[in-house]
């Protein structure tokens, strides 16, 4: 099904590597976990974490409020850094709902334009995250209302900016129909770019529309002409009705293959890889526990896990166990080849992380055989049947290990470290109980060896992966418990992380 839509204005702006002289990156930080293939690697050296240069609100109406000390049901977006190092912000203006795009001066915080959204949330237990995305062009695409998409093509703007508006179905469908879309219509995931500026995201339908849309995947390609195919239709199965929510599509290294999970109202789920220039189903694979390979996993909407591409095509995606509890509420990470016809060694966490890359020769201690290695998130939940002891971990995806905790095999382990603050609601139980990563992606700095990761604690850590320690610290907060955030790094090298609803610029 393909329908051409119409743009509302076309401006085009073109940044060249050249123009931020002594650097050298790949692109900057585009989107969920970097970039299309999420593997939260880093293009530019990170600051050291002196001090906070600025902070600004990505809430400014928490649902739970500060008075509670706790923002645990809701996802946040991650910030969008330009190669110009305008740092794209995107915000949560009311309760449980209402967006706008702030774009901000990267060494300063100052702001350059405000931007709002009519964007509406679909139906959801906790807030999902509202995710844009810039393309390798500098266009910048958010979500709007009714499953249509915002552009703009000057995002380095010091004024405001010029706004388009397109929808994968038709904006001639749209203005007909703008009520019934408004009502039934919802973009449930961040948007992914390519590299050559087409863009992907979920949506889920409510009710009727005029076109008979139902939930599945769309792509608007960079002259606004979209397509989409139904989740159902992808796998063959009625009972699958959309993409799982903040479940961020992923590219292939080469951006012909497009994966996404695809799920039901009973929370089974299929991993589907398709083409990306026409949506066609490639292959499908039904996700499954890895310890009890007969039972579904389980894959809900209040997770942000998505899939992760390793540099030789392997994917990654994490889900939760069935029975529940039966891994500690840990989850798997499960792991396919590129084509999704052969299943490897699952991680043993994956509940409500996406996996970041590190190449093998950052690890000094490594000796093994694998050019690339892991690194996510290995908490081991109190309330769940585990001790307490939550930490990161680097993980062998081609090696395996019993796993102490479920005896199921699982990648091996390579480095852990806990996080460093008790966590006082479970060490009279569990002594060595300690607050847990606050995460759903980490930056990976290729050259300080080191990740970037935000913990309940308050705090922002750097990872130092050759002493395995956490050489650096920054206090962001007195420490609440929230919903996981993501990391990034600015083409300058500020660390960008969220906590209490707050983003921080952290840097010399």
């Amino acid at each position: 099904m393909k329908f051409n839509g119409v743009l509302l204005s076309v401006f085009s702006v073109f940044l060249t590597l050249e123009n931020l002289p002594g650097q050298s990156f790949r692109f900057p930080w585009s989107g969920y976990g970097h970039e299309a293939q999420h593997d939260g690697i880093a293009s530019a050296k990170s600051q050291p974490l002196n001090r906070i240069l600025w902070q600004t609100p990505v809430d400014l109406n928490p649902q739970y409020g500060y008075s509670t000390n706790y923002y645990g049901g809701i996802h946040y977006g991650s910030p969008l850094i330009t190669r110009s190092n305008t740092v794209l912000v995107p915000v949560k203006t009311g309760a449980t709902g209402g967006f706008e795009v702030e774009a901000l001066v990267g060494a300063t915080g100052a702001t350059n334009w405000v931007q709002s959204t009519d964007y509406i949330l679909p139906p959801h237990d906790w807030i999902p995250s509202f995710s844009p995305t810039l393309t390798p062009k500098n266009r910048l695409y958010f979500a709007g209302g009714g499953g249509t998409v915002y552009y703009c093509d000057n995002p380095d703007s010091t004024g405001s900016p010029v706004i388009g508006q397109i929808a994968f179905y038709g904006l001639s469908n749209y203005a007909a129909y703008t009520n019934a879309y408004l009502a039934n219509v919802f973009i449930d995931t961040p948007i992914t770019s390519d590299r050559y500026g087409n863009i992907f995201f979920g949506f889920q339908v409510t009710g009727s529309t005029p076109p008979n849309l139902r939930g599945g995947i769309a792509r608007i390609d960079y002259d606004g002409s979209g397509i989409w195919v139904s989740a159902s239709n992808a796998v063959h199965n009625a009972g699958i009705t959309k993409v799982v929510q903040n479940c961020a599509p992923a590219l292939s290294n080469d951006h012909k293959t497009l994966y996404v999970t695809v799920n039901s109202t009973n929370y089974y789920a299929y991993l589907v890889a398709l083409d990306s220039r026409t949506l066609a189903v490639l292959n499908r694979v039904r996700l499954k526990d890895a310890h009890y390979p007969t039972n579904d996993a389980n894959m809900g909407d209040n997770g942000t896990a998505s899939p992760t591409i390793g540099p030789d095509g392997d994917v990654y995606f994490g889900v939760q166990e069935n029975p529940l509890q039966s891994n500690n509420n840990r989850g798997w990470l499960l792991h396919f080849d590129s084509t999704l016809t052969q299943i490897k060694v699952p991680g043993a966490f994956g509940w409500d992380a996406t996996a970041s890359v590190v190449t093998a020769a950052l690890v000094s201690s490594y000796h093994g055989n694998s050019s690339y290695l892991l690194m996510t998130k290995y908490n081991n939940y109190a309330d769940s049947g585990g001790n307490g002891v939550n930490k990161i971990a680097i993980l062998d995806p081609n090696d395996s290990m019993t796993d102490p905790i479920s005896g199921a095999q699982v990648m091996k382990q390579i480095l852990t470290i806990a996080g460093p603050t008790p966590d006082p609601s479970f060490t009279n139980t569990y002594p060595n109980a300690v607050r847990e990563w606050c995460i759903n992606t980490a930056a990976v700095d290729p050259f300080t060896r080191s990740v970037l990761a935000n913990n309940e604690d308050g705090k922002l850590y750097r990872w130092d992966l050759t002493s395995n320690t956490l050489s650096e610290t920054n206090v962001l907060t007195t420490g609440i418990g929230e919903a996981y955030t993501p990391t990034a790094i600015g083409v300058d090298g500020i660390v960008y992380a969220i906590n209490r609803g707050t983003v921080f610029a952290i840097g010399r």
